[in-house]
């Protein structure tokens, strides 16, 4: 296996982080949005939110990491892969904020308000409106559902590069013990 420059631990973690919440987050979204009315999704329905607001803060976070913090050279891959790799990030950090900040516009237009954690009242940056709410119920769907499939496509790259073309690139985000 080649050997690669590593990311910093702290893009790591962040990375690992966020891909975790991303992956509790949609698979909550989508088993909770079936459900009959009842305190359990309810109470989903507040972890979703929470949830949400977590992975923009997350996502802040980790994209002032990688605006201030050079990350290591591109591994030596095909100028298609390169390019494919390139514009798959772009369109995941694109996703990481518009995810839920249209489910963030949805629950304020819904006049549902985000408290976070229970204690802490967001403002709601849209003006209840039934009709408007479900334009946002969609876009999050539908912008969830595609953060959903670019987060495989993502995980079936890195798996490529682990096994069968065996470049070591996912070494350069495994987490290493202390």
């Amino acid at each position: 296996m080649a050997s690669t420059p590593r990311y910093t631990t702290t893009a790591i973690l962040l990375h690992w982080l966020l891909g975790l919440a991303i992956i509790g987050s949609f698979c909550v979204g989508v088993y909770m949005a079936d459900l009959p009315m009842s305190p359990q999704r309810l109470k989903l329905y507040n972890w979703h939110k929470w949830a949400g607001v977590t992975i923009l803060a997350l996502s802040a976070l980790r994209l002032l990491w990688r605006l201030t913090h050079r990350p290591p050279a591109d591994a030596p891959m095909p100028a298609w892969q390169a390019a494919a790799a390139h514009w798959t990030h772009r369109l995941l950090y694109l996703l990481f904020f518009a995810v839920p900040l249209a489910g963030w516009a949805y629950t304020s237009s819904a006049g549902f308000p985000v408290v976070l954690f229970g204690v802490l009242p967001l403002p709601d940056f849209v003006p209840v409106d039934k009709p408007l709410s479900e334009v946002f119920k969609l876009a999050h769907k539908v912008l969830a559902f595609s953060l959903g499939a670019l987060v495989l496509v993502h995980i079936a790259a890195a798996l490529k590069h682990q096994f069968v073309d065996h470049d070591g690139l996912l070494e350069r985000m495994r987490l290493r013990r202390a």
